[in-house]
């Protein structure tokens, strides 16, 4: 079993007496870096006792997947409380505590109690604490660390799908790209190569070949034809290690298929076709189905027909029918017994979509002939034309001819015809036909504005046999005559001011008209007769102004005015027409805004203006504010000053940022200094208090070269309890040594249990009367350790 070397948690404690008052340092979640001090009082806050943390190791690592039989070692806590009477007991908190990690209470010794797998959590985070086993108070501040478990080469490479599904072209070149597989392993790959993935195939070749760094899969052989075969398997294999012997591998399935490209040309099943079609077919109906094979799939194999030889009157047509890809060859023209009894076509079948890159395999096209027999049968009535188009004016009268219709039977045994409407397509019953002669004319009044278009239905059926008839569309354009007369485009709500000056505009008005003449309409506007109270003004644009003649009007005396306006056009015959204008007389702004148009008169209540109101209400609220601040000071001048007098003196709590950064921390301290302290010519100042002026440097006995560092650490302390100029603060010293545990007591200057009753602070008495509390303290505090 590999062993891996622990690493042992110190903390430097100071505890001079337990019924004397306790002071920590305590890290807040708030403020990482920030230490805050507390004291707790236990005999009437007289004494000030200081303790400080200790240095300490904030990571263990520990193996995954321990299959030893007994406990795994994680890790030993110690403190320098520890005196090996067992009045500590060690307590472990955080992620896993109790379950996963357990703690000896007495020794500090950390065990792992089951196996760890590190892909289900790659470290612990943990806190560690020292109490008091007899009063369960802790005896220094709560310390956190990690646990970092290590990698062992336990999962094999997982793919992401289970089975892939890719595709790529038949006749593809040698290295063309098919799909890409990745495999995924659980383990860390900054450890060694338990995660490095390594590919290989296992079935698929010659086919395909795959990257090994990569898992990307190419084809490795050229021309693979998919009308040969469309689907392949290949099985790809992912293993760790760098693929060496002993790693993990797992497996995955690509199924691959070829798409179709168009490397195959059309082929007619048979090279001459023979059909027959009866005379009598209408236009667009079948004469029969031509087919041409393609070996390809999809897009690649449809096919496109065409007649290129023995139709030069376009009399058939052939389409594709895209869900069989047959050619379906129809009657394009109407088919006739007696002028042409056979056809001969030549049809040709060629692929839609070619790809440049198989020109040499083509060409891509098939020919064949189509013999089409044309049978006799009795035909219909045939018209002149397929559709008629004829023009009439509106005001034409009731019976007149407005055109005529022609049709014939076209068997040899001419048959006479009889002509007629289909009511469907003349439901108002307007026109009428002859049923000899083919002659259209009207049977009631016509009307364009109701309707421009008429759309005819004529039948003509054969009188010896009336199961054969035709039918022709006649289109009728109704054309224009000017009568209907121009009239108002809007009903106007026009309104003049009480205030207004004669030439002032009150409306702008338009016109509207029914007709619609070849020149385009054209309106003029005038008044009936002279109003001494407005007047129209056209503008020659189909618009006109109607404006004031006299200065201002009253609505007592006249609230509403009638306007007669004429409006007449410029077509032959002319036509025009009156329409009245009501104008009301309103009360208006300076703007000319309309503000009220009853007859009464109305007083409108004195206000007050928007800016008026914000001036209002930004006074109240200042008013306010001065209120709510009397409120304020007149309570803060109840309470009581913070200093009574200059002789009440409080204690205070001062705060050091200061803590140990670890070794990588070169700021803190200089190790070669504490090996060599020879070397040291000047002291440094301290780093965590602000020097003063009244704390002049001391000069330091010389330490020999082979002193050991414990040796240098005593001396130090007995520098700083002798010294009657070291400043009343609180320090954390810090002193980078690492080894057995610790034996030098307190480095504090204002208590030391080696020095303890070497110390007389009554010259703080001379330092003025905010130290004489402080000299009080001390000097009791002596005094009880004596009685």
């Amino acid at each position: 079993m590999i062993s891996y070397p622990s690493l042992v948690l110190f903390f430097c404690i100071c505890i001079p007496n337990p019924s004397q008052t306790k002071i920590y340092f305590r890290r807040t979640p708030d403020a990482p870096t920030k230490e805050l001090l507390q004291h707790f009082s236990v005999n009437d806050g007289k004494l000030l006792n200081r303790q400080k943390r200790g240095w300490m190791w904030n990571q263990f690592f520990l193996l995954e997947e321990y299959t030893g039989l007994e406990y795994q070692y994680v890790g030993k806590l110690h403190s320098d409380q520890d005196k090996g009477d067992k009045n500590l007991k060690y307590i472990l908190s955080g992620d896993g505590a109790g379950t996963l990690f357990v703690i000896d209470e007495n020794t500090g010794d950390i065990h792992a109690t089951r196996r760890i797998d590190r892909e289900e959590k790659a470290y612990y985070t943990l806190r560690a604490q020292a109490v008091n086993r007899r009063t369960g108070r802790p005896v220094e501040p709560e310390s956190e660390f990690v646990i970092k478990i290590h990698d062992i080469n336990d999962n094999e490479p997982t793919f992401l799908e289970d089975i892939y599904t890719a595709s790529v072209p038949e006749m593809s070149d040698v290295g063309t790209f098919v799909v890409q597989v990745t495999a995924a392993d659980a383990d860390d790959p900054s450890y060694g190569n338990s995660a490095k993935v390594i590919y290989s195939i296992l079935q698929g070749q010659p086919y395909f070949s795959v990257e090994p760094e990569t898992g990307i899969i190419r084809t490795a052989l050229p021309n693979m034809n998919r009308e040969n075969k469309e689907h392949y398997q290949v099985v790809i294999l992912a293993k760790d290690m760098g693929g060496q012997m002993g790693g993990l591998s797992g497996t995955t399935t690509v199924n691959i298929t070829l798409t179709d490209v168009n490397d195959n040309p059309p082929r007619f099943t048979q090279n001459l076709y023979h059909l027959s079609v009866s005379e009598a077919s209408p236009v667009g109906s079948t004469v029969g189905h031509i087919k041409a094979v393609d070996a390809d799939f999809g897009k690649n194999a449809e096919v496109e027909y065409r007649i290129t030889d023995g139709d030069e009157m376009g009399i058939f047509d052939i389409v594709t029918e895209k869900s069989t890809q047959d050619g379906v060859i129809t009657v394009r023209k109407r088919l006739d017994y007696e002028s042409k009894r056979l056809y001969t076509l030549k049809m040709e079948a060629v692929n839609t979509h070619i790809d440049p890159h198989f020109y040499y395999l083509g060409p891509f096209k098939d020919t064949a002939t189509v013999k089409i027999s044309i049978e006799d049968a009795d035909e219909p009535p045939m018209f002149s034309r397929p559709s008629y188009m004829f023009k009439v004016h509106e005001d034409i009268e009731v019976g007149t001819i407005i055109g005529t219709v022609m049709a014939r039977d076209p068997d040899m045994n001419s048959s006479p015809i009889r002509f007629s409407l289909d009511r469907h397509t003349d439901l108002d019953r307007i026109f009428n036909i002859h049923s000899g002669n083919g002659s259209i004319y009207t049977a009631k009044p016509l009307d364009r504005e109701i309707s421009q278009w008429h759309n005819l239905t004529v039948i003509a059926t054969e009188i010896n046999n009336p199961k054969q008839s035709t039918g022709a569309t006649v289109f009728i354009l109704i054309l224009d005559v000017n009568d209907n007369a121009p009239e108002f485009a809007m009903v106007y709500d026009t309104f003049v001011c009480e205030n207004a000056r004669p030439g002032q505009l009150i409306q702008t008005i338009s016109a509207v008209d029914k007709d619609e003449p070849p020149g385009g309409q054209k309106f003029f506007f005038s008044l009936a007769s002279v109003n001494p109270n407005f007047t129209v003004q056209d503008n020659e644009d189909n618009t006109a102004r109607i404006l004031t003649r006299r200065n201002g009007f009253s609505r007592h005396e006249i609230n509403t005015y009638l306007l007669p306006v004429v409006i007449s056009d410029n077509d032959y015959p002319i036509q025009s027409s009156t329409g009245t204008l009501t104008i009301k007389v309103c009360t208006c702004d300076v703007q000319g805004n309309m503000q009220t148009c009853n007859a009464e008169a109305l007083l409108l209540p004195a206000g007050l203006s928007t800016g008026a109101l914000i001036a209002i209400l930004l006074c109240i609220i200042i008013l306010l504010l001065i209120v709510v601040l009397f409120a304020a000071l007149k309570r803060q001048s109840k309470k009581e000053p913070l200093v009574l007098s200059k002789e009440d003196i409080r204690d205070n709590i001062v705060s050091y940022n200061d803590e140990g950064g670890g070794e990588e921390d070169t700021q803190a301290f200089d190790i070669g200094t504490l090996r060599n302290p020879g070397a040291m010519e000047d002291k440094k100042h301290r780093r965590d208090i602000i020097p003063e002026s009244l704390l002049l440097p001391r000069r330091t006995a010389s330490v020999p070269d082979n002193t050991d560092v414990r040796d240098f650490i005593n001396q130090r302390l007995k520098e700083h309890d002798n010294d009657p100029t070291a400043p009343p603060y609180d320090s954390l010293a810090t002193y980078a040594y690492e080894g057995n545990d610790s034996i030098a007591g307190s480095l504090s200057s204002l208590e030391s249990s080696t020095t303890e009753g070497d110390q007389n602070y009554e010259y703080l008495k001379e330092w003025g009367p905010r130290f004489n509390k402080l000299a009080e303290m001390y000097g009791s505090g002596e005094s009880d350790k004596e009685s």
